[in-house]
């Protein structure tokens, strides 16, 4: 389980194919000290995807995934170079900064716009059809896994308010309209959800 709350950015140096060209090995770069404690096996959050670390160096982990991964999530489109944000997992006493994210991600979401307002910037952002329902006016979701708080929700399309410090330790500086991002919405409404499909 993760909070949304990014501890680091890190770089891709290195996208390998497996599994007969469907599957992919990344490499990403991190700060010096960030992997301190992680053990192989350890789950980490990419930009919202949770992934397994297959090896590790002191500044660097590799992951693997899968063609399903790679379907559903921005990181098929993934190459060197590119900017992530990470976050450990959550352990039993770490403060819950966030919400509860679980690493799962449920479909994209297309960056429509941003507009400065006042000391923020207003993010707007268009989901699949599928998802929509599950994203409320106040409530929590996961934006290549940042934590945030939705604005407005108007059909399939939402906003959120960034701030500066926001801005600065995620990926969000690099975002422009029509670029893609994960979506992952709030757990407690995916069981209301699923609790009301057996109501009588």
């Amino acid at each position: 389980m993760f909070t949304g709350i990014i501890t680091a950015q890190g770089e891709v140096t290195a996208v390998t194919p497996i599994g007969q060209g469907q599957d992919m090995r990344l490499t990403v770069a991190v700060p010096e000290g960030w992997l301190e404690g992680a053990v192989l096996g350890a789950s980490i959050a990419c930009s919202g995807c949770c992934l397994t670390a297959v090896e590790l160096q002191p500044t660097a982990f590799t992951v693997e995934a899968s063609a399903e991964t790679l379907t559903k999530t921005t990181l098929g489109g993934w190459q060197v170079g590119r900017r992530i944000n990470l976050e450990r997992p959550l352990r039993m006493g770490d403060e819950l900064g966030g919400h509860v994210v679980s690493g799962h991600v449920d479909g994209l979401g297309e960056v429509l716009a941003s507009t400065p307002e006042n000391g923020s910037t207003r993010w707007r952002f268009r989901v699949p059809k599928a998802i929509a329902p599950f994203i409320a006016p106040k409530g929590s979701v996961a934006i290549d896994g940042v934590s945030l708080t939705v604005n407005e929700v108007e059909g399939q399309e939402f906003g959120v308010n960034i701030i500066p410090h926001t801005t600065e330790v995620t990926g969000f500086a690099q975002l422009r309209p029509g670029h893609l991002v994960n979506i992952e919405i709030d757990m407690l409404a995916r069981y209301v959800a699923r609790l009301r499909e057996f109501e009588a």
